[in-house]
């Protein structure tokens, strides 16, 4: 069987080796980068990965005008998005991410050791 291929998406440098170093070395999972939106869906549509790990605030396209074009875009709309984020949402108000049909979301600072855990978990693998 195939390792997993996902796609990192983050404007951070260290936060996007961090997550690459995560899933590589404690999981044996493929991983392309990108390093905003627009990078991210062309990289979607040209890997097709298994899922997509995805920063929420990024400069020129974020997270989830990403997201929300990959699920509009047939072509990659089975693909599993799972947000990774610092700002989660106010108690009390709706989450930015609520209206889109994104697998989950994993809030920074993260487990290293645990990521592929918590993604397999929230894509149902």
């Amino acid at each position: 069987m195939t390792s997993p291929l996902a796609l990192v998406v983050d404007d951070d440098d260290d936060i996007r080796l961090l997550v690459e170093l995560a899933l590589t070395s404690f999981a044996g999972w493929r991983v392309v980068t990108a390093t905003d939106g627009r990078e991210a869906v062309a990289a979607a549509r040209e890997h097709r990965p298994s899922v997509v790990l995805m920063d929420v605030m990024m400069p020129e396209m974020d997270g989830l005008a990403a997201a929300a074009t990959l699920l509009a875009d047939p072509t990659t709309a089975d693909i599993p998005i799972v947000l990774v984020t610092a700002k989660l949402n106010v108690p009390g108000e709706p989450a930015p991410w609520e209206h889109l049909a994104v697998a989950g979301v994993i809030a920074k600072p993260f487990d290293p050791i645990g990521l592929a855990d918590q993604v397999r978990a929230l894509v149902g693998w």
